[in-house]
């Protein structure tokens, strides 16, 4: 039951990532591309090119924690599991509830953010999108780094029990 449901979330967030990281970025190449033409053909500058590149860039930083965490690609040092293969497992599920605490944190926090945002109705400078919308990004990549962990989570517990039966 555990495993389908983790499977459906698995499907919808990889959906999710791939596709908004996917329109967002090539949104912002257009968007330079076209600014770095009109520049240096005709003279001419956009504003919130550069203004909606750094949002982008902002974006595919948060969203892709998550797929990091998917991917199992956090950075992590792992030459004391080479010297003792034996701490495998254990650093692993170590570093797994330090992202889950991240997590936490990202979306208790991120909210705290956002409602400050929502009430101060600060607004970027040029393209003028609401900060509370930038800021909403924190404890959507929080939950869906929580969810993330618990998958791989899952996912090793269910390989090491596997493993178990094998012996």
């Amino acid at each position: 039951m555990l495993g389908k449901m983790l499977n459906f979330l698995d499907r919808i967030l990889t959906f999710f990532e791939e596709w908004t990281l996917f329109v967002s970025v090539i949104v912002a190449l257009v968007a330079l591309f076209v600014n770095v033409v009109l520049r240096y053909g005709f003279n001419y500058s956009l504003a919130w090119s550069e203004e909606l590149v750094r949002e982008v860039i902002i974006y595919t930083t948060f969203i892709g924690c998550s797929a990091a965490v998917k991917n199992r690609s956090m950075i992590k040092i792992d030459a004391s599991v080479q010297l003792l293969p034996k701490l495998k497992m254990p650093l692993t599920y170590f570093s797994n509830f330090v992202t889950i605490i991240f997590a936490g944190l990202m979306i208790y926090y991120g909210w705290l953010m956002m409602a400050l945002q929502y009430r101060t109705h600060q607004k970027t400078i040029i393209m003028e999108i609401p900060l509370v919308i930038l800021y909403g990004i924190l404890p959507l990549m929080g939950v869906m780094m929580l969810i993330r962990c618990i998958q791989v989570i899952y996912q090793d517990v269910t390989e090491q029990r596997a493993g178990k039966q094998d012996d």
